[in-house]
């Protein structure tokens, strides 16, 4: 019998259509390969035909180069001038690729002369230190060992909180070149904010749907999905529960339970184009995210299909829709590879999606169960002891007491949330209150982090207090490093640390955010911004003393070789009296409010302790 993890499920074909075409069926032309050299390794060609599908499935390597090898980098300054008319016919690949690497020197020059910088300076130092970062990148592996230069132990450098909203914000993102900030929430309003000044700009408002002539005569009647959303109306009509801003900060896309997708101008604020009706979901969009680097969005709606989008300004249209997913997709994640990453809910699967190869592999979560362990070749070493001590009837475990106890009975019901780590590694968290680390290159989690965020208590009138597990409502990382936080309804982000080895993590501080933490994000600032913002200083209260000791050696691994200097980072989080999908909490207490909150975190300086 196939094992489902490297086996995809048969999907219904289904044609693509492109937008320009007006719907009409149409096949969509995949961009050529960069090379020969990349045809070779297989960047971004499509498959040999000849090669069956379980075969195609079973190559878990993600083909980049360990060390980087700048034959697998994208060395084109502008995508117009790599595929200008300047090609000669008779180029060789090695002509090529020098006539290419020349493009992108001349683009970095460029974009590094703005600055006041040396020449001397510009050639040497700072071309080095670009194209060291950029190979990293591209090797897409983790490469930032930061969590040790910072000191979490102690409040973050700056703390900014923004309140525009009159319902809970369910989604917050900032953008890379650390100018703005937009915040979207439940009463369906978008607002856009200066980072250096935490003021507001503007405020793209929930627009009127037109009125449907229909609508009267099926008063009384039983409610459906109703007809597909106009595409002309300039904006949302109903919550916004997602947001994600392009690489260079031009665009903004944002989507809803009214089933829109809207992409906006940032520097305008203006409606460019929705995507409804059959270039759209079916359902609610719960999720959405832009591949780094790059125009290409991905989009997670209930209707359990995960789409793509080039939003590029020649293109602007619908791409496809993948299939596998059996309950509502509630979250996903992308890095620089043509692959993400998305949960499905009640499904309780994450999925890795190869786009380019038409593939998924299929990850099983839902905790610890016996009877599912017995069934896939046995028990634990740990299970069969257990049940030696207690002579097989359950007697010990009866008789368990304190954390472990508790931490067994809660079995996973539903996968909420998922960050990309690195381009084979990422962590899903749960109903269970579980966070779970996981690779490519096995089917199980390789960690498992049990009640992450501890107990919630209510009190029974007939059982008295019971205790349930705080599930686990965001997760995000710092793109290609060792550190990632996560979101609860506690009263705090939780910030963890990988070890060198990826095998495991563990907590090294929290962040104070009273409310519901509906959406997370962490993200490097550019140069000079923290001396450009005008925030009023945190208190040494915003952040906690964890049971984990925070000065750990720091780890001399070989990965330590490849580690850049570590950078200010900014941790942006949504905050709400209520889940950003439902109005199971109320959180109300301990200052809990609707609204954003954005923490800036310097490296600890030479010297300090």
């Amino acid at each position: 019998m196939p094992d489902a993890f490297f086996s995809a499920p048969k999907q219904k074909k289904r044609k693509r259509t492109d937008s320009a075409s007006n719907g009409a069926p149409k096949k969509f032309a995949r961009p050529p390969a960069r090379d020969a050299n990349a045809r070779k390794q297989g960047k971004g060609a499509i498959p040999d035909k000849g090669k069956g599908k379980r075969g195609r499935d079973e190559e878990l390597s993600d083909q980049t180069d360990d060390d980087g090898n700048i034959d697998d980098m994208d060395l084109r300054a502008d995508e117009e001038e790599a595929y200008s008319g300047e090609e000669d016919e008779n180029e060789t690949p090695a002509e090529k690729r020098l006539r290419l690497a020349q493009l992108y020197l001349e683009s970095v020059k460029v974009g590094l002369a703005d600055g006041e910088f040396d020449a001397a300076e510009i050639d040497k130092e700072l071309i080095s230190a670009r194209l060291k970062q950029d190979v990293l990148e591209h090797s897409g592996k983790v490469h930032l060992f930061v969590a040790d230069s910072f000191d979490f132990a102690h409040a973050p450098t700056a703390v900014l909180h923004t309140r525009g909203h009159r319902f809970s914000v369910t989604s917050a993102v900032a953008a890379e070149s650390g100018t703005h900030l937009f915040t979207a929430g439940k009463e369906g309003h978008i607002v856009k904010w200066d980072l250096h000044n935490g003021r507001r700009v503007t405020t793209l408002f929930k627009a009127r749907p037109p009125p449907d002539p229909e609508a009267a005569k099926n008063k009384g009647k039983a409610k459906g999905k109703g007809k597909a959303p106009d595409e002309s109306v300039p904006g949302h009509t109903d919550e916004v529960l997602g947001l994600a801003l392009s690489g260079d900060g031009t665009l903004l896309a944002s989507a809803g339970r009214d089933r829109r997708l809207c992409i906006w101008d940032v520097e305008r604020g203006a409606w460019v184009r929705t995507f409804a009706g059959h270039l759209g979901h079916k359902d609610a969009i719960a999720s959405l995210a832009f591949r780094k680097g790059t125009a290409q969005l991905y989009t997670a709606s209930f209707d359990r299909t995960v789409k793509v989008y080039d939003l590029s300004p020649s293109v602007m249209g619908y791409v496809e829709t993948l299939f596998g997913h059996q309950d509502h997709v509630l979250a996903l994640d992308a890095l620089r590879g043509d692959t993400c990453v998305s949960v499905g809910g009640r499904d309780k699967t994450v999925r890795y999606w190869k786009i380019v190869d038409e593939t998924q592999l299929v990850f099983r979560g839902g905790g610890r169960s016996r009877v599912r362990e017995v069934l896939e070749g046995g028990l634990r070493g740990d299970d069969e002891e257990g049940d030696e001590e207690d002579g097989g009837d359950g007697k010990a475990d009866k008789k368990a007491k304190g954390k472990g106890k508790d931490e067994g009975r809660f079995v996973e019901g539903s996968i909420e949330s998922v960050a990309m780590i690195d381009e084979t590694t990422f962590v899903s968290g749960g109903d269970s209150g579980s966070i779970c680390l996981w690779t490519t290159i096995k089917k199980k989690p390789i960690f498992t982090q049990a009640l992450a965020h501890g107990f919630n208590e209510a009190l029974s009138e007939s059982e008295g207090v019971i205790r349930t597990p705080r599930w686990v409502t965001a997760l995000a990382s710092l793109r290609y490093s060792d550190l990632f936080v996560s979101g609860s309804w506690e009263g705090d982000v939780r910030i963890w640390k990988l070890d060198s080895k990826l095998k495991s993590f563990s907590l090294v501080g929290k962040v104070s955010a009273p409310g519901v933490v509906n959406s997370l994000q962490l993200l490097p600032v550019p140069k000079g911004f923290r001396d450009s913002i005008a925030w009023p200083a945190a208190s040494d209260s915003l952040i906690e003393e964890t049971d984990t000791p925070t000065e750990a050696p720091v780890e001399t691994q070989p990965h330590k070789a490849k580690t850049l200097a570590a950078s200010p980072f900014l941790l942006v989080a949504g905050l709400g009296q209520e889940h950003r999908l439902g109005r199971w909490l109320s959180v109300k207490e301990d200052g809990a409010r609707n609204g954003a909150m954005v923490a800036l975190f310097s490296p600890r300086t030479l010297g300090a302790s």
